[in-house]
């Protein structure tokens, strides 16, 4: 009987689990960027110009070092050549107010 009871208890967490699933966060990766912070960058701009207008990037792929959404091409001397990708970048991103104004003159909580 105490088996039987064992095997149940045990069956039953096993299904439990596999069916609900685990809870994960949905966690937000890279810097969010808008199509007004990507069309500031222009041909003959260096490496640092470009990183202070749009920020250090939160994580680097090796594989892919160029990015996912916005290709930015520099020469070897670390300037930028040629800049695709500008319409894949949305205009506004979801949760972020439209710009510095809207933080500054939102009200008091």
């Amino acid at each position: 009987m105490q088996k039987i009871m064992l095997t149940l208890f045990v069956t039953s967490l096993l299904v439990g689990c596999s069916t609900l699933g685990v809870y994960k966060v949905d966690i937000p990766q890279g810097t969010p960027l808008t199509q007004a912070q990507a069309a500031k960058i222009q041909v003959g701009m260096s490496h640092q110009q470009v990183r202070f207008l749009l920020g250090s990037p939160t994580v680097s792929d090796p594989l892919n070092p160029q990015g996912q959404h916005l290709k930015i091409y520099f020469n070897q001397s670390g300037i930028v050549e040629r800049v695709e990708g500008l319409e894949t970048i949305p205009e506004s991103q979801p949760g972020l107010p439209g710009s510095k104004e809207a933080i500054l003159n939102a009200p008091p909580l």
